[in-house]
């Protein structure tokens, strides 16, 4: 027995299970800053237990109840009901297959555009890139259902996770069945008794015929655990490399790789224009992006970017529309930052970013011979 074995701490199961519920709430809801999310998840979690709550608490909204896509967070609907027992726990990490588990169902290009409709603005799946958001639309299936037919029931074992097509659906909790909230042909329902191996926390009925997608648990959570963890590991190796952030801590670096979407653009596509207001900033994960600026006789180029650079940092930190268009020079790979996150995870770098506008305008009279010229971009 080597010595690395004998002493290798055993952890206990209580352990890794709150821990493991920790890591899949944080890695979908992507809180601002961990320390305050895990102050916030284990409280609540204490509180949970003080009370001795073993059923789910009967919901105050709809939002808290039937696991929809709505926007609260996670962990505020996870609190209120009894703590999970993981009898199926998956581990991201040490998931190496990438093909063997894969549930693909044909579906004809009319069916795949139906799809991709229905999910588009599914809020877990926003953050997924172009070839998991294909996975996950070869992974569900179809389900017509007819008025009446219960969809899933309160108490019952989640099998599958269920995005609306078409349809009225109506949902009702608590041994009266009240009814707390309708679809009405669009939504989602189903996620949080696949993620946390909970009981269904209400009761879906179709009030008129209705078509919905469905995705079996086990693929369910492969593909967004997985996609999240691969994520975070790939932003963080792209923001290592960006000097600016070298001013951030490792979790501050964390946070903001969570915070990453993933967008791409081919060749010659127009990523951003000059004159619009800023919606957030860019950082580059593969190929090269045209920096230009409109002049009286047209654009002109003052920068070229690669892989590690970044770009649309400076109408977020002037608050002034965008002083300069970005072009992909070719097929182009980059990951987005929302104004809203840029200004709650890069506090720490403002002032290194502010020092790097009077570098831009230094750039700028090289090109066009003094600061008069250049007025009217910023």
């Amino acid at each position: 027995m080597s010595s690395q074995q004998k002493h290798r701490i055993p952890v206990p199961d209580g352990l890794r299970d709150v821990l493991l519920e920790f890591s899949i709430a944080y890695l979908l809801e992507q809180p601002g800053d961990v320390i305050d999310y895990a102050v916030e998840f284990f409280s609540k979690l204490q509180e949970n237990r003080k009370t001795t709550m073993i059923t789910a608490a009967e919901p105050s909204s709809p939002d808290e109840s039937i696991m929809s896509h709505e926007e609260e967070p996670l962990v505020n609907r996870y609190a209120s009901r009894r703590k999970s027992v993981f009898a199926e726990t998956y581990d991201p990490e040490n998931d190496d297959d990438d093909d063997g588990a894969r549930a693909i169902f044909p579906k004809t290009d009319e069916q795949r555009s139906r799809l991709c409709d229905s999910v588009k603005n599914i809020l877990l799946f926003r953050s997924l890139d172009k070839e998991q958001m294909n996975e996950v639309l070869d992974a569900m299936f179809e389900k017509k259902v007819k008025a009446k037919d219960y969809i899933i029931k309160q108490g019952d074992d989640g099998d599958n996770f269920y995005v609306i097509e078409s349809g009225i659906y109506k949902a009702y909790v608590g041994e009266d069945q009240k009814h707390i909230h309708t679809y009405d042909n669009s939504g989602s329902f189903g996620e949080l008794a696949l993620l946390y191996n909970m009981p269904r926390a209400a009761t879906i009925q179709a009030e008129t015929d209705g078509q919905l997608w469905a995705m079996d648990r086990q693929t369910f959570r492969r593909i967004l655990l997985k996609s999240a963890f691969r994520k975070r590991k790939m932003y963080e190796a792209l923001l290592d490399a960006v000097p600016m952030l070298k001013t951030l801590q490792s979790y501050e670096r964390m946070n903001l790789a969570d915070a990453l979407i993933p967008k791409t653009f081919a060749k010659g596509e127009r990523i951003i224009k000059q004159g619009d207001a800023a919606d957030g900033m860019y950082f580059i994960e593969d190929g090269k992006v045209s920096i230009r600026i409109q002049q009286d006789a047209g654009e002109v180029e003052i920068s070229n970017l690669e892989k590690g650079q970044y770009f649309g940092e400076l109408a977020l930190v002037t608050h002034r529309p965008r002083a300069a268009s970005a072009y992909a020079a070719d097929n182009v790979k980059v990951a987005f930052l929302d104004v809203d996150a840029f200004e709650r995870l890069l506090g720490p770098c403002m002032d290194l970013m502010k020092r790097n506008i009077g570098d831009y305008e230094s750039q700028l009279v090289k090109i066009f011979g003094s600061k008069n010229n250049i007025s009217d971009i910023r």
